[in-house]
C-alpha cells in the first residue's frame, strides 16, 4: 500500500486503477476488506473521517483499488477538508489511469448533496460509476428494493453511465456482482457488447 496527500505525489498515470469514494461513515472502508478478503486491509472506525489521504492497494502490477478520502462531517479543519476536496476533484478528472469509481453510499441515506457533487465530477469526464448502496441489512428486503429502484431511477440522468446494487459487508450481499464490475474495470473480463441503437 503506498498513501499520498498531493497531486504530485501520484504514481505514474499508467496501468488500470478503480476508486472507491464515499461519505464518511458510508461503509467504505468495510467495502474495501470484504471486497480483498482482509479484515484489517482499510482501517474500519466508528470516527467518521479516518481516511485522510489516498490510499493505492496493488491488486497486481499495474493494477490497483484506491481509496479516497470520506467526505461530509469528517471532524477535521476547514483548510484540510478543502485540500481533500481539490485533489479528490482533480484526481477524479485528471487520473488517466482510472478507469471507474465506486460510490460507497449508506442505503438510509443515497444521493447527498456531496455524493450528487461527486457524480456530476465522473460525468465531466465521462467516467463510468458503479454505486454500492451499502448496509443494506440494516433495511427490511422491500424497503431496500424500494430505495434500488429511486437511485436506479436516479442515475438513469446521469451522463456518464452508472449502475447501482444492494451491498451489506455483514452479510457479503452483492458481493459477487461488485467482484464481476471490477473485473471488468481492471481487465480480467472483457466489457459487454454495446446494445444495438433503439
Amino acid at each position: 500500500m503506498s498513501s499520498i496527500n498531493a497531486f504530485s505525489q501520484l504514481p505514474d498515470d499508467s496501468g488500470l486503477e478503480v476508486a472507491l469514494a464515499g461519505r464518511s461513515n458510508a461503509g467504505k472502508s468495510s467495502a474495501l476488506n470484504l471486497l480483498a478478503g482482509q479484515r484489517q486491509l482499510a482501517r474500519v472506525s466508528k470516527t467518521p473521517g479516518r481516511t485522510q489521504m489516498i490510499n493505492f492497494f496493488t491488486v497486481e502490477a499495474g493494477r490497483s483499488l484506491v481509496d479516497l478520502p470520506g467526505y461530509g462531517y469528517a471532524q477535521v479543519p476547514e483548510a484540510m477538508r478543502r485540500h481533500w476536496g481539490a485533489l479528490l476533484e482533480r484526481y477524479l478528472r485528471e487520473r488517466a489511469a482510472l478507469r471507474g469509481l465506486l460510490l460507497v453510499m449508506d442505503i438510509r441515506h443515497p444521493l447527498t448533496p456531496l455524493d450528487q457533487q461527486l457524480l456530476a465530477c465522473c460525468e465531466a469526464r465521462a467516467l463510468p460509476v458503479h454505486a454500492l448502496l451499502t448496509k443494506a441489512d440494516k433495511l427490511s428486503r422491500g424497503a431496500a428494493a424500494a430505495t434500488l429502484r429511486q437511485v436506479t431511477q436516479a442515475l438513469r440522468s446521469a451522463k456518464a453511465p452508472a449502475s447501482v446494487q444492494l451491498f451489506s459487508a455483514v452479510t457479503a450481499q452483492g458481493l459477487d456482482p461488485l467482484h464481476a464490475q471490477l473485473d471488468q474495470w481492471l481487465g480480467y473480463t472483457p466489457a459487454p457488447p454495446a446494445a444495438p441503437p433503439a
